[in-house]
């Protein structure tokens, strides 16, 4: 009787979800999926204090530019989990978001209203290139040993993230990079974190990630690593949404934009974002189980669509480029396998709007060892790649050494397919290139010599 009545409670709710997002179908339920989406926007909540900190030098507020980042990305996430019903979260390029300040504005001497129409019109190249099936074509012709070498180095790239994030791994002016303060409360906040993350994740506790964030953020704030937020007076600021983002909102120069012809500019968000994406769906999608019997992703063209339309959206909204993000990889690792995932990603962006503070609350020694959980897990695809075989292996390498060293998927990708197509044409093994790999590796060597 129990069961009946159970399953007539659950029947109008679950039964919409499972027709829409095919839960059954992909192996998962609601509650895993609503466990993965709060992994991943915990995981990535940190883009939403960084990123304004970065656009204030081109002199836009960072109270509008916050309102700005939640919506912009709530506006994609929801698409790609609508419309290309994935778990992956869309949000404002870290990377591209400096080269928008410090090339764009600041290197360029441009106002970023013109760099905010360069933003558009980039995302109405994106879109023609969605529609057109180009990036798909592009997407289906990387080599199989490419894909496994994407979510590897992404895994790297993301592990290396949370090695700094956690103050374990700093920079050096002597070695670039050297070990850092092991007895600074922080390290050993995240130090902590990842023992206890550790622990829970193989002994394969539910919710593994989540538990470990929540515990590692109560002994910052212990340790005074973290603050608690002083009464409400920092949720009047964002108490109406609408007005706070009025200064970056519908701010966009085109007209600037195509005046002062930034052809270069336009070149390079369009360069980084298309093979950031391509880079983060592959990876991630590989790490989810998602991708068909040939290594394709299904639906590739939906996603890009996302993508493509959030960076239009943006651009209205007052901030730069959207891409995927790879931090996606913690829910999925959490089990978040359809677009279920992405809505609640959508929805917790929204409500950050008002409760920032309680964002704020969670330190990055707190998300830190999720990421070098995720990017372990991650480089597990090592076993597909052919190490005996060194036309595999080369542009293999070159695709995951570089992404975590240049601190970027697209450059990673850049020298994989230019190893792989020269390596495969010098060897007399031309066959096993296509049009895709010949087709970038001109571009990306024309990149590289145009700078």
């Amino acid at each position: 009787m129990s069961t009946k009545m159970s399953s007539a409670a659950e029947t109008p709710l679950s039964g919409v979800l499972e027709r829409f997002f095919k839960l059954k179908q992909n192996k998962t339920d609601i509650r895993t999926e609503l466990l993965a989406g709060v992994t991943t926007f915990v995981t990535l909540a940190y883009i939403l204090f960084v990123y304004p900190n970065i656009l204030k030098d081109t002199g836009m507020p960072p109270s509008a530019t916050f309102v700005a980042t939640c919506f912009a990305s709530a506006f994609a996430t929801l698409i790609m989990g609508l419309y290309a019903n994935y778990p992956i979260a869309v949000a404002p390029g870290m990377g591209l978001g400096a080269y928008f300040t410090y090339t764009v504005c600041a290197g360029m001497g441009l106002p970023w209203q013109t760099a905010l129409g360069a933003v558009f019109i980039s995302g109405v190249v994106f879109f023609l290139l969605t529609v057109t099936r180009v990036r798909q074509w592009i997407v289906d012709g990387v080599p199989p040993v490419l894909r496994s070498a994407i979510g590897v180095g992404i895994g790297l790239f993301i592990a290396f993230i949370g090695l700094r994030n956690a103050g374990i791994v700093v920079k050096s002016d002597t070695t670039l990079v050297t070990l850092g303060n092991m007895r600074d409360p922080g390290v050993l906040v995240a130090v902590a974190g990842l023992v206890v993350t550790s622990l829970f994740t193989a002994r394969r506790v539910k919710g593994a990630f989540l538990i470990g964030i929540m515990l590692t953020t109560v002994a910052a704030v212990a340790l005074g690593v973290s603050t608690l937020p002083q009464g409400i007076g920092s949720f009047i600021l964002l108490a109406n949404p609408l007005t706070a983002i009025q200064p970056v909102a519908f701010q966009l120069d085109i007209a600037g934009a195509l005046k002062v012809g930034l052809i270069s500019v336009l070149f390079s968000f369009t360069f980084v974002d298309l093979f950031d994406n391509i880079g983060t769906l592959i990876g991630v999608s590989r790490r989810a189980g998602l991708l068909d019997e040939k290594g394709q992703l299904p639906r590739i063209g939906k996603a890009l669509f996302a993508d493509s339309l959030g960076t239009i959206f943006s651009s209205f909204a007052g901030i730069s480029t959207v891409t995927s993000y790879i931090e996606s990889a913690a829910g999925v690792s959490e089990g978040g396998r359809t677009g279920l995932t992405a809505v609640v990603v959508a929805l917790l962006f929204l409500i950050a709007v008002i409760f920032a503070p309680l964002v704020a609350l969670i330190p990055v020694q707190a998300t830190a060892p999720v990421l070098i959980i995720v990017g372990l897990l991650m480089m597990g695809e090592v076993i597909n790649i052919r190490f005996d075989d060194f036309t595999e292996a080369l542009p293999a390498f070159f695709t995951i050494i570089m992404m975590p060293l240049t601190y970027s998927i697209a450059q990673g990708l850049a020298f994989g397919f230019m190893s792989y197509t020269i390596i495969k044409l010098i060897t007399g093994r031309h066959r096993e290139n296509n049009a895709v790999t010949y087709t970038l590796t001109v571009l990306f060597i024309l990149h590289f010599m145009l700078g």
